[in-house]
């Protein structure tokens, strides 16, 4: 039976309503325990948590020319100025429109 989380328990459980055998989520602190253990073994030395995967993410749809009221409903922001956070990573790039210029190969 297919699972409906990215993350699933690798244990089983009963459903404490239903009665039934069940998979829940993943915990977030086994999620940020791993991530964390993961980095090490790798050498990264920077903190990364899962919300750095978020904030990448929607910095690169921007970087790529995405529009920012897109980018804000993928994320579930409710507020433009919330998303807007991610537009400073980019710099001066007119809200991540990209130039055809820019897409030139260079010589």
């Amino acid at each position: 039976m297919p699972t409906l989380y990215l993350f699933p328990s690798v244990t089983r459980c009963v459903h404490p309503i239903a009665g039934y055998v069940c998979r829940h989520h993943l915990h977030h602190s086994s999620y940020s325990r791993r991530l964390r253990q993961a980095c090490l073994a790798t050498g990264i030395t920077k903190r990364v948590t899962a919300h750095t995967f978020r904030h990448a993410f929607a910095t690169e749809l921007l970087r790529s020319g995405s529009d920012i009221r897109t980018v804000q409903e993928i994320l579930g922001h409710s507020d433009i100025r919330t998303t807007e956070i991610y537009t400073h990573v980019i710099g001066d790039r007119r809200a991540g429109t990209v130039s055809p210029f820019d897409r030139l190969p260079s010589s």
